[in-house]
């Protein structure tokens, strides 16, 4: 409920986060197709409440590990566009020097610290940042975002019963988009047990979030936040979501006939996370569509940019190829 002005300055600028990032992956998307970004992407259109409402209290020390579909994670962490535009289009300037690629991400200014594809790999260095977090007595929150296919991955089971064991202060973000690829949750998992059913297991507490309202997922951080400071131990949450592109691409694969039509199209045109934050907006801002009008000019403004910078940058150069290799 927004009681103030300062709530609806930070709502307007979660706002503007997330449509930034929508507006980022947008681009990508549509020009992918001219073939200069030559890593494989994945795009987090649909998912940007879930990287943003979980970003929004954290604090400058907090480290993020990410995944495969990186995007919104570290923008919404305050990685730089730039960096990671031209680390899409493997320039020297990216923020690996163009060796990661989109699946790849990190920037250490923001405390975004590495994104990995294979599933469920970057749990365990989250876990084991908050160990050393621990060790040297500090407060910080090591956070770890995955999807709902790393439910089925043991290292998951192994680091929360660590978390647990050894009260570590680790946020476990599960964005339950439904699918691993192809293949749906009920095809890969027990029927009668829940996602949530894995926190208990491992005696963590656990909440699940509607992620369509961003409002929602950030009051749940908060709580979830609160709860690991107070009582030293790992939190788990787990945000339903929709990912509205393919898998792993920049187009629309629903031919494939693998995802319900109708629920496709109920996330895509009655619950995109975004729409109903403009809606909110618009009925407590008498000014918002002058000002979302703004933030559409300044972002796009941005992007063309950026995209540009990114092209005209160089390449990394052959004599560098062997750094920071190592086998």
């Amino acid at each position: 409920m927004i009681t103030n002005d300062a709530d609806l300055k930070e709502l307007k600028n979660i706002y503007y986060t997330m449509y930034r990032i929508r507006l980022v992956e947008e681009e990508i998307s549509t020009r992918y197709v001219e073939q200069q970004m030559r890593c494989p992407v994945h795009l987090s259109i649909g998912q940007e409440s879930a990287a943003v409402g979980v970003s929004h209290y954290l604090k400058e020390g907090d480290k993020v590990y990410s995944n495969h579909r990186c995007h919104a994670h570290y923008l919404a962490k305050g990685g730089d566009l730039k960096s990671m535009i031209c680390e899409i289009y493997g320039k020297e300037n990216g923020c690996l020097g163009g060796r990661g690629g989109s699946m790849h991400l990190s920037d250490l200014s923001a405390n975004f610290m590495t994104s990995i594809p294979i599933i469920g790999s970057s749990i365990p260095l989250a876990v084991g940042n908050a160990l050393s977090e621990k060790i040297k007595k500090k407060n910080n929150v090591s956070v770890c975002f995955f999807g709902d296919s790393a439910i089925e991955e043991g290292v998951l089971h192994e680091c929360m019963n660590f978390a647990s064991l050894k009260n570590l202060k680790v946020l476990f973000v599960c964005e339950n988009n439904q699918f691993s690829i192809y293949t749906h949750l009920n095809q890969r998992q027990p029927m009668n047990r829940s996602i949530e059913k894995i926190a208990l297991a491992h005696n963590i507490s656990y909440k699940t979030v509607d992620s369509f309202d961003v409002k929602k997922v950030i009051d749940a951080t908060s709580k979830s936040l609160e709860h690991i400071q107070n009582n030293s131990s790992p939190y788990f949450l787990v945000l339903n979501t929709f990912r509205w592109k393919e898998h792993c691409g920049p187009s629309n694969d629903d031919h494939l006939n693998y995802r319900d039509k109708v629920e496709t199209e109920r996330w895509i045109k009655k619950r995109c996370s975004i729409k109903a934050l403009d809606t909110f907006l618009k009925k407590h801002d008498d000014n918002w569509l002058e000002t979302k009008k703004k933030y559409d000019n300044i972002i796009r403004e941005e992007i063309e940019q950026v995209f540009m910078d990114a092209i005209n940058s160089k390449l990394p150069k052959k004599k560098d190829s062997w750094k920071f290799i190592y086998a």
